[in-house]
């Protein structure tokens, strides 16, 4: 099983970025995927998810209405789409599936 996210950079504040996640070496259309991140000096935290089944999403408060997780299923990809980011959403993103993590992603919003 390997997970490779893209798609990190620098936004500035009000910014987006699209993160992207691709999987190999499973039925990807099977599993739920998970976004995570960890900020400096925090624990990680589920950014959200994204079911196998009808695609069903669900966020953190902290990222509802800003932050939208989608998949392509033909592409084996999930992708987390990012709008009106701010500082606090600074930090490496992962995303997840089962006991399965890519290396992550650093995202660091300037003010």
């Amino acid at each position: 099983v390997q997970l490779v996210e893209s798609g990190g950079g620098l936004a500035q504040v009000g910014g987006s970025l699209m993160l992207s996640c691709a999987a190999s070496g499973f039925t990807f259309s099977r599993y739920a995927m998970n976004w995570y991140r960890q900020s400096p000096g925090k624990e990680r935290e589920l950014v959200g998810y994204i079911t196998a089944n009808r695609n069903i999403t669900g966020y953190s408060d902290s990222v509802k209405g800003r932050f939208t997780i989608s998949r392509d299923n033909n592409k084996n990809t999930t992708y987390l789409q990012m709008n009106n980011l701010q500082p606090e959403d600074t930090g490496v993103y992962y995303c997840n599936t089962a006991k399965n993590w890519g290396q992550g992603t650093q995202v660091t919003v300037s003010s």
